[in-house]
């Protein structure tokens, strides 16, 4: 059972990324803030679930949390800063944008800074302690898993709606013989050097 807050009475907002691994398409944030003693035993790290469990576990909290947002930061300015930043921008991004100004930050991962005031902790696995986070992380996985379905239909050639971006040996191999799209992130080894040829 996932811990329902870090600090009793301070209003937190979990916060969680997705996409940090894939090859092609934007890095997608999250950051929630659920109600005080907010219940919901199917919530857990969005990788532990379906995705028949996430789109419901989705509907679930965009309806009952005090206030949700979800940012994304695009594949050029990935390769520009590199893929930590860029996660760590998306999430400053999904705070700026809440409704609410949450009084703590609970983080999944070790890795955090911001300008906002806020203070915030890093919680290690924490979509898999934390609800907030766990929420967090179902937002950020089933808003970016939508964009990778909705851009497959322009590139279906990369599968992106199987695999989302993500490095498969499909994928891989559909950047050696089609090249790269102006959403590959140039900066990640699209293809092992074995394989590479120069991108036009």
């Amino acid at each position: 059972m996932l811990r329902n807050c870090f600090q009793r009475g301070v209003l937190e907002a979990g916060c969680d990324e997705a996409g940090r691994g894939c090859l092609a398409g934007p890095v997608f944030a999250a950051a929630v803030i659920l109600p005080p003693d907010y219940a919901n035993g199917a919530l857990d790290d969005s990788k532990r679930l379906t995705a028949k469990m996430r789109e419901r576990l989705r509907a679930e909290v965009e309806r009952d949390a005090l206030a949700w947002a979800v940012a994304r930061v695009e594949a050029p300015e990935i390769d520009r800063i590199n893929i930590l930043q860029a996660s760590i921008l998306a999430m400053n991004m999904a705070v700026q944008q809440l409704a609410i100004r949450p009084e703590l930050l609970l983080v999944d991962g070790n890795r955090f800074h911001t300008s906002s005031g806020i203070p915030f902790r890093c919680v290690v696995k924490g979509d898999a302690t934390y609800m907030s986070i766990a929420a967090a992380s179902i937002l950020a996985k089933t808003h970016r898993d939508a964009c990778m379905e909705a851009l497959d239909r322009e590139y279906p050639q990369y599968q992106w709606k199987k695999n989302k971006g993500y490095p498969t040996g499909a994928h891989r191999e559909a950047i050696r013989l089609y090249g790269s799209t102006p959403w590959h992130r140039k900066s990640f080894t699209l293809i092992p050097s074995q394989l590479s040829f120069s991108f036009e």
